[in-house]
């Protein structure tokens, strides 16, 4: 019974966040795919639209996230950080191009986070200009409280929006699906359109200009797909494939055929709000009301995807360490990041102020997402050839279409770039430029606070096996993972600043390790403990401490848990810990490029964002913390 009602939760709960981008986009893409035409519409033309649409649906949707995708899943968590995690088990010659591009893809999903709450709930609001004409000045200033109000409820959780917003969804697929079923019988020569033969005719009587066109608009149709794989960690493959199968794809498919049986049955009607327009009279406000609920909920797909990619890039040390709240005491993958959410939130209003409306805004869409499904498509390739053990015979058939109809979607929406694409674009490699700032300042902080005068970790042993005098305390320091893995190594330079200071040594000295393996949970063998050195004296320690990149570290309870485990001599006074760390002063060096201060710039100004890694790491907190300021030159 437990795991039933678990079951039915977690369901409920993915059609709330999971589906509720690529469930509101009948509002909007059937409108949009025949837009531009310029007489009436013949029956081949729908046909062949529609076909588009609904086989599109069946090879990126059903087909390569739900059956394929969903399979990548790296310790139970999904996204392109995970499968960048995956990748990288094998990738044993550094980082690949491969890899690379997962983090612009990672980027692109930003920019479209911002872009999906603005055409969501914008075209839902404008629905209220079919039912009445004259609310059309509204539409703007309800779209932004609408906005408002669902970026203020985010830090209540994934997992409890997702219980709130699940029966709403539920009604909304249900009234689609009957919508489209009703269209249908009344014209079932629209049947013709799920041959795949009806989209091909279409393609092949278009011009290059108008086939473009046309691929541009059926993109919009599987936006959000990419939701799936990316919220996977919260939800599970299971519940998500079932939803998927079961409700959502059978819903979108009657109601894409529900509006291209309205339009055969209105030769020469408008297009634009066919969705609206389909509807009886009686049921059209109600019908409006609807799709805005829909419509802001389709907006948390995107939202918690985005907090799960933050999350996963600060963890894997891509992105500055910014405050991040779980708010699932059992899944440790459902967070809330405060600044980002804020940051999206200004996103979206920028959007809605600056486009104004979801037929503007849909030519600055599907380029960011189009370039991640390219990614994934390549990523997945790779993953089944090096991870799965599929033979190359095998994996070619089934990946290269894939990869195809995503690039000839990139393709179609690269020509949207002057029309508005370059926002998602631009949002998506500022994203990216930022990680490979803070990645490559990590990198240069790190090689030169390691190049700094020290003792060996021999002279460090032989200084306290002979020191007369010694303070009666524990010391804990924060040091590079693996950097003292014998004596000839050198101890790290915050010790020699404190026998510089002093000439005193604590009695027990603790160097902590903190080690982030490529996968999100760490199970088993979170700690390693190397005993340096164990005399009369007291002890030299070095505790190597792991955790994954969906886990949030703690040090202290660590080291807790390790001295009532008794592995390591620490006392149960709290006041005879003394925590040392350092913080860097960075001082860029004279003379540098252009593109060095660049760097150097971007990463001091992500520095006063992010938190000090010594408090990222919980330490601090509940006890007494000591920090050295450190002058470190960058080149």
């Amino acid at each position: 019974m437990n795991h039933r009602k678990t079951s039915w939760t977690l369901g409920i709960g993915a059609l709330g966040v999971v589906f509720g981008d690529i469930g509101t986009s009948p509002l909007y893409a059937i409108s949009l795919l025949f837009l531009h035409r310029h007489s009436a519409l013949p029956p081949e033309r729908i046909y062949g639209g529609i076909s588009l649409v609904i086989w599109s649906l069946v090879v990126v949707v059903a087909l390569k996230y739900a059956l394929l995708a969903l399979r990548a899943d790296n310790d139970g968590e999904g996204g392109v950080f995970a499968l960048y995690g995956l990748l990288d088990k094998v990738n044993r010659r550094g980082r690949s191009l491969l890899a690379w591009s997962l983090l612009l893809g990672a980027g692109l999903l930003v920019g479209d986070g911002m872009i999906t709450p603005a055409i969501s709930v914008l075209s839902a609001t404008e629905g209220l200009t079919v039912v009445a004409p004259w609310t059309a000045g509204a539409v703007v200033p309800l779209t932004l409280v609408l906005l408002g109000a669902l970026f203020a409820i985010q830090h209540r959780g994934t997992g409890n929006v997702g219980l709130v917003f699940g029966p709403v969804m539920l009604v909304w697929f249900v009234a689609i699906g009957a919508l489209g079923l009703w269209q249908v019988m009344l014209h079932p020569a629209i049947l013709n359109a799920l041959s795949p033969v009806w989209g091909v005719r279409l393609l092949v009587g278009l011009n290059l200009s108008d086939g473009l066109r046309v691929l541009g608009a059926v993109m919009l149709a599987v936006t959000g797909c990419e939701a799936m794989y990316a919220d996977m960690g919260h939800f599970g493959a299971a519940a998500i494939r079932r939803v998927w199968f079961a409700g959502v794809f059978p819903a979108l498919v009657f109601n894409y055929l529900g509006q291209g049986a309205w339009l055969l049955g209105q030769p020469g009607a408008m297009s634009e709000g066919v969705f609206f327009r389909m509807i009886p009279a009686a049921l059209a406000l109600p019908a409006v009301i609807l799709a805005t609920m829909a419509t802001v909920i389709a907006s948390q797909a995107l939202i918690s995807g985005t907090f799960s990619l933050i999350s996963q890039a600060i963890e894997l040390g891509f992105f500055p360490q910014l405050r991040v709240d779980h708010t699932h005491h059992a899944r440790q993958g459902e967070v809330y990041v405060p600044f980002f959410n804020w940051l999206l939130f200004f996103g979206c209003v920028t959007l809605v102020l600056s486009f104004r409306s979801s037929g503007a805004l849909g030519s600055a869409y599907g380029l960011a997402v189009s370039g991640v499904m390219l990614v994934t498509s390549v990523a997945l390739y790779r993953l089944a050839t090096r991870v799965w053990g599929w033979r190359t015979g095998l994996a070619i058939p089934v990946f290269a279409p894939l990869t195809l109809v995503s690039l000839m979607f990139l393709v179609a929406n690269s020509i949207k770039i002057l029309d508005g694409g370059y926002v998602p674009l631009g949002i998506g490699l500022v994203f990216f430029a930022l990680m490979l700032a803070w990645n490559w300042g990590r990198g240069r902080t790190h090689a030169a606070y390691s190049a700094r005068r020290s003792m060996t970790l021999a002279e460090l042993i032989r200084l306290h096996r002979e020191a007369t005098q010694l303070v009666d305390h524990t010391t804990i320091l924060m040091v590079p993972p693996r950097a003292q893995t014998g004596r000839t190594k050198r101890a790290p330079a915050l010790v020699q600043l404190m026998w510089d200071r002093s000439g005193i040594l604590p009695r027990n000295l603790i160097f902590v390790e903190v080690a982030h393996p490529r996968q999100p949970y760490v199970h088993d063998d979170r700690f390693d403990i190397r005993v340096l050195d164990e005399n009369p004296n007291g002890s030299i320690v070095i505790v190597e401490m792991r955790f994954g990149f969906m886990e949030t570290p703690d040090v202290e309870h660590g080291l807790e848990l390790l001295a009532r485990q008794s592995r390591i001599a620490l006392g149960t006074d709290h006041r005879k810990w003394i925590v040392r760390v350092a913080r860097e002063h960075l001082i860029h060096a004279p003379g540098a490029g252009v593109l060095s201060t660049i760097r150097f710039r971007t990463f001091e100004m992500l520095r006063l964002i992010s938190q000090p890694t010594y408090y990222h790491y919980g330490l601090g907190q509940d006890r007494q913390l000591t920090v050295e300021v450190l002058p470190v030159r960058l080149p």
